[in-house]
This record gives structure tokens, sequence and C-alpha cells, in this order.
């Protein structure tokens, strides 16, 4: 989730959920990088989009070019070493890591750019849209304070509330939110599910609320909800961590290899450079798995039976 350098629910993703993304970078499969081997370990993200990326990329190289494929889950930044040193072959969905790209594509050269998802991410503040069409200032920033009392939670101490998900996803939202002079303190809900669960509960009750948010993401459908205009992007406003004062960028969203997996990965490294679907496609396949409580297996090939036309130009 998502970000700069940052989306899970239900059911079969409780373990890959959990309380953020767990580091289990030493826990990556055997066979990642090996000459030869018909096998494919993937990086999977702990939101649910990235889920639906690696659920049909793994279901299409297991049952279309006969490969093995093993899943590792790991936080964000820690993923990016664990492709430099081989222990995954890939990563599918990646919100933009300056840092890493110039240390690893750069620098090292142990990582190439695996092309464009075709998706393009953004992360932004938003309010329930039934709250914002009672009140349409809201979302203005400049306003926000208006409703503070409105946004204000046990646990965030007599501030309003601005809800983030994962304490592993990388946010600008504490210096926003001080640069920004705004009474809000940022709580966690701790992960994309738990956050999920929250956002559903506050609209069952028809509750105003402030939260960190991304597109794509499936629960747009169950839950409308609308962005509030921070300051504008511009190229560089957030180079500084401590001083930024802007909106998240729009990001379109990139795959990443391994070099040595890119050169020798055969069959499956040509697939995953041409995987490219839509923002509608991985919402259909994060709705089947989060909402709809269909595995990821189950999902992929729910998706995979209705999109051949989509998928078939990946394999050649």
């Amino acid at each position: 989730m998502r970000i700069r350098t940052t989306t899970a629910a239900l059911g079969a993703l409780v373990l890959l959920t959990g309380c953020g993304a767990a580091d289990m970078t030493t826990q990556a499969s055997p066979f990642a990088n090996a000459r030869g081997a018909r096998t494919v370990t993937l990086s999977v993200q702990s939101w649910v989009g990235a889920q639906a990326n690696v659920a049909v990329a793994q279901y299409l190289l297991e049952h279309e070019l006969g490969y093995r494929v093993d899943t590792v889950q790991i936080d964000e930044v820690p993923a990016w070493d664990a492709l430099s040193q081989g222990r995954v072959d890939a990563i599918l969905e990646d919100w933009g890591h300056p840092d890493q790209e110039q240390r690893y594509v750069e620098d090292k050269r142990t990582i190439v750019n695996g092309g464009g998802l075709g998706v393009t991410g953004h992360i932004g503040w938003y309010v329930p849209t039934y709250f914002a069409k009672q009140h349409p200032d809201v979302t203005d920033w400049k306003n926000l304070d208006k409703y503070a009392d409105a946004m204000r939670t046990p646990e965030s101490g007599g501030k309003g509330q601005l809800m983030d998900g994962s304490p592993s996803y990388v946010t600008n939202d504490k210096a926003l939110v001080k640069n920004l002079n705004l009474d809000y303190q940022v709580v966690f809900a701790g992960s994309e599910a738990a956050q999920i669960t929250q956002i559903k509960q506050f609209a069952k009750e028809r509750k105003p609320f402030l939260t960190y948010w991304y597109a794509p993401q499936w629960l747009f459908e169950e839950v409308p909800m609308t962005e509030v205009k921070l300051p504008a992007y511009k190229e560089g406003c957030d180079a500084d961590p401590e001083k930024v004062a802007c909106a998240y960028p729009h990001t379109p969203l990139q795959k990443y290899l391994n070099a040595d997996f890119a050169e020798d990965g055969g069959e499956a490294a040509a697939f995953l450079k041409r995987f490219k679907w839509t923002t509608e496609d991985q919402n259909a396949v994060s709705l089947m798995i989060a909402d709809q409580r269909l595995s990821p297996e189950e999902a992929a090939r729910k998706w995979v039976d209705s999109h051949k036309d989509t998928w078939r130009p990946w394999l050649s």
C-alpha cells in the first residue's frame, strides 16, 4: 500500500495481512533464481490488489506454462533486498521507491524494471461520500479543522482522527498534519484488513471519518468515498519527508525482476514482463478475494476463464 514507496481482508487472506506485513525475507524459497529450474518465486505484498496480481500470475504460470510458483510475503523495502539477492524473482506491484531504484537498478544493476503493470496508483485522504454530500466544503483540506470534532475517536486524543492502515506502509501523513497545522492525529488501524473493517463499521453507522486510502481498491464499490483536495503535488515537493506539505502523486505501478532471472528465466520471465492489465481487472479479482471470500486461486481461475483475450498475449 501502498506509496511513494508505499493494498487483504478476509477469509483466506488472514494469514497474509495480520497486523501489517511480516518481514519474511529470510524465509524466501530456496528455488528462487535457480538456473534451469521451472520454478518462480514471487513477492506478495500485504494489500489485496497486489495479491490479486500474484494470484493471476501464479495461476497462469502453473496451469499454462507448467511452472512451480512459490510466494513469499515481505515488507516493501525488504522485498527489494530479497529481489536483489535472488531470494525472490519478481515484485509485481511497486508504488515507487526511488532510493531502492537508484541503489539496485542504477548502481548495482541487480534488479531490472519489468515494465508497467497497467495500473496507476494514487494515495490520498478520503471522507465517505455520504458525509461529503452533506458538507461539500470538507473536501478542501483548509476546512478539515471545522470537522475535527466530528472525526474525533477515543484513540485520537481529543483531536480529529486521520486513520492510516499498517505502520509498515510509508506515508507522509504525520508530516502533512504537522506542516498543514491541522487539528488531527494519525491513528494506525494496524493493517489493510483492520482499516477496511473500521471503514465498513463507520459506514454502517453513517458516521463521518477521514482516512488515508488508495486507488485502485475494491472497497470503493462498497463504501463510496470522496477525496479531500490537499495542496497540489509538484515534482520534488515530497523530497524531504519532514517538510512534505503536498498531495501524493499519481504513480504508474511498476514490476521489477531480479536481473539474473530477467535474463535466464525463460518463459516465466518473458510472461511476467508481458503481464499487464487494467484497474478494472485488478479490482474484479480483489473483490472476489476480499469481499466474496474466494481463495486467491479460485478468484484467479474465475478471472482467467472469462478473460482469455486479455491473458493469452502474455504467453507468447
